[in-house]
C-alpha cells in the first residue's frame, strides 16, 4: 500500500466482492480435496465443475474445497448445499458425473439418487 486512498480502494473492492458472494448464492458445492480425494481424481472433478458452471453462466454458485471427510473409499466426494434443503453428499464422482449433478441437482433441483452416499 502506498497511500491511505489506495487502502480505502482495496477495502471497498473487498467489501463489494463479499456482498456478491453472500447476496446471490443459489447453491454451494464443496469438493473433498484431502490426499485421498486428490488421489481418487478430485482435482479433475473440481476442474469439470468450474468448467460446467462457466459454460452454463452460473455465477450464483459458490465452489469451495474441504479436507478429508472420512469416507475415503467413496472418493471423490462432492457436497451440494442449497438453502432450505438437506446437504447431499455424492460419492464416486467423476468429471462426467459432476457435470450431470450440476445439470440435474444444481440447475433442476433433482437429486441424483444413485450417487448419493449421505444426506443430512
Amino acid at each position: 500500500m502506498k497511500s491511505l486512498e489506495e487502502l480505502r480502494r482495496v477495502r471497498e473492492e473487498a467489501l463489494q466482492s463479499m456482498k456478491v458472494r453472500e447476496g446471490g448464492c443459489k447453491c454451494k458445492i464443496v469438493v473433498a480435496m484431502g490426499t485421498c480425494g486428490i488421489a481418487a481424481g478430485a482435482r479433475e472433478v473440481m476442474t469439470a465443475i468450474l468448467d460446467e458452471l462457466g459454460k452454463r453462466g452460473l455465477t450464483d454458485v459458490i465452489v469451495t474445497q474441504s479436507g478429508c471427510k472420512g469416507l475415503c473409499e467413496q472418493e471423490p466426494l462432492m457436497d451440494v448445499i442449497k438453502p432450505n434443503q438437506p446437504v447431499v453428499t455424492y460419492g464416486y464422482v467423476t468429471p462426467e458425473r459432476a457435470r450431470t449433478i450440476i445439470a440435474q441437482h444444481v440447475v433442476n433441483d433433482t437429486i441424483v439418487g444413485d450417487w448419493v452416499v449421505h444426506s443430512k
